[in-house]
């Protein structure tokens, strides 16, 4: 059957080819080159993110119970999911970068003249609902990374105007939790698209109103349609683009942290990289001054930005004829990139989640009888390596120390119970088999039995790494402070020392060997 009729056909119902028509038929003037490609690759990207985010939401669950393990899901067990994840991680960077490329080759260009004032502003406003993508995208993983960043971002919103009403709406309720999560999913998947086509249609709509602006020097010569050079062009440089998001997507996994855990205050928060100018400004603005960083500094940035077709009045579009724009865009540029590097230095390296002597002991804690009654293969409770969702680390110490109480019918732990410190120790291992940290290194055996006695009895009430009970003071450091004399009196005999002391007298728990290891493990601890 010949298609011929059927176009004609269809064509007579649609008008589909004068539409096509006007399309690629448009009248380019002379001298557009591949210059002119930077709206093209940042409208091919947007589409790669909305591709990718509606098939990345067939398998995403926004509840705090579930969200990070359908990510683990999506990466793990999706047939090409960790490729999927990949596209829509680093094409938020891609796009970021396209749209600011694309903002510098306009400034460049002198485009935002008259009569394209309004194009410029619907172009700075699609800025701001990228940048809003990226951040409401953050919290979505609900890991550690994404949880206390956003915490930080909402105390940031409580310095602007009406603080507290915007936090509140951000937040959803007294602390950040589940309706957090499912306001910025909300936001991520409905309100911010709608938002995007929106400017998108309206820029688009004004840049063929008005045309392309062409070259800032008027250049001799007729125009010429849009295809089939300048498409080749948009082609080619999508391809390229896109090949490049490809590797990166392939070659590097999208980052994953460890499951959120509010309890966890000891950790550093660090934006992506199009936020860290920000993030490192709020530096050197602490307490009462901090509103300049967080809203009037990028509010100027954003104002005159929005103010610029009406601020520049010079006749010409080229850069020289525009010292006072250059000088703005290029402080701008200086600034927010020293910035970014002074961020990226002083961020921590992001090791991930590392063996410490709570999550060594706690390996070895999990193969007691307690556990192993249930988790193990073909087990009621399952194997501990597949326990992927922990659950609220509170419950879990709970339930190591007495699983009949928190799961009634659960088949009878052998006599005895776990101390607290063990309950801890389990946690922190649990963490590490989640976030799947490599193999457990081994140490000497003097390390070793320091990290068993650390888990079983100090944890109970100290803090190590992070980890553990704040009833009595933090370990993670005590060898600035004490040193092994008078720790081994202190463990040994507490009384000793300090009549009024409440800590318990280890001298005649542990071995001479034990209280040695101990001794010199917490000593070394600076």
């Amino acid at each position: 059957m010949a298609l011929g009729p059927v176009l004609d056909w269809l064509d007579s119902r649609t008008g589909y080819r004068a539409g096509l028509s006007h399309l690629l038929d448009e009248q380019l003037p002379a001298g557009v080159g591949w210059w002119f490609v930077t709206g093209s690759i940042l409208l091919f990207l947007l589409g790669v993110q909305l591709a990718t985010g509606v098939v990345l939401t067939m398998f995403y669950v926004p509840t705090p119970d579930h969200a990070h393990e359908s990510v683990r899901y999506i990466m793990e067990g999706l047939p090409f999911g960790r490729l999927l994840r990949g596209l829509h991680f680093f094409g938020a960077s891609f796009i970021v970068v396209a749209a600011l490329v694309h903002m510098l080759r306009v400034v460049l260009f002198g485009s935002y003249k008259k009569p394209r004032e309004v194009t410029w502003m619907t172009g700075v406003v699609l800025l701001l609902v990228i940048l809003a993508f990226a951040l409401s995208g953050y919290l979505l993983p609900w890991d550690q990374k994404a949880y206390w960043a956003t915490t930080v971002t909402i105390n940031v919103a409580r310095s602007g105007p009406f603080g507290e009403l915007v936090a509140g709406v951000l937040r959803g309720g007294e602390a950040l939790g589940a309706l957090t999560l499912l306001r910025w999913y909300s936001a991520h998947v409905f309100l911010l698209p709608a938002c995007l086509i929106v400017f998108v249609v309206s820029h688009v709509y004004l840049m063929r109103r008005h045309g392309i602006s062409g070259p800032a020097e008027p250049q001799a010569g007729p125009s010429v349609p849009f295809h089939p050079y300048q498409l080749a062009r948009d082609t080619l440089a999508m391809a390229l683009v896109f090949a490049v998001l490809v590797g990166a997507a392939a070659m590097f996994p999208a980052p994953l942290d460890e499951v959120a855990d509010p309890t966890d205050a000891t950790f550093v928060p660090r934006p992506e990289w199009y936020f860290l100018s920000l993030f490192q400004l709020l530096k050197y603005f602490p307490g009462p001054l901090e509103p300049i960083a967080t809203v009037g500094i990028p509010g100027l940035v954003v104002g005159w930005l929005f103010a610029l077709p009406f601020i520049d009045r010079a006749p010409g579009r080229r850069l020289r004829d525009r010292p006072l724009v250059a000088a703005g865009f290029a402080a701008l540029g200086v600034g927010v990139v020293g910035l970014t590097a002074l961020g990226l230095r002083d961020s921590p390296p992001n090791e991930g989640p590392r063996w410490t002597p709570l999550a060594r002991a706690g390996a070895t804690f999990v193969q007691d009888a307690r556990c192993t009654a249930c988790h193990r293969e073909g087990g009621g409770g399952g194997p501990i390596e597949a326990l992927r969702p922990l659950r609220d680390p509170e419950w879990v110490r709970a339930h190591v120390r007495d699983p009949e109480v928190l799961v009634p019918g659960t088949r009878q732990p052998p006599e005895g119970a776990m101390t607290l410190g063990q309950a801890h120790s389990v946690v922190s291992y649990m963490r590490r088999v989640r976030a799947r940290t490599g193999p457990l290194p081994a140490v000497s055996a003097q390390e070793g039995a320091a990290a068993m006695i650390a888990g079983r009895y100090c944890s109970s009430c100290h803090m190590l790494d992070g980890e553990g009970a704040s009833s009595a003071p933090d370990l993670t450091t005590v060898g600035r402070t004490r040193d092994a004399t008078w720790l081994r009196e202190w463990i040994a005999d507490p009384a000793l020392v300090d009549p009024a002391a409440s800590m318990p007298a280890f001298g005649q728990v542990l071995s001479e060997d034990e209280l040695e290891a101990v001794v010199s493990h917490l000593a070394a601890r600076r």
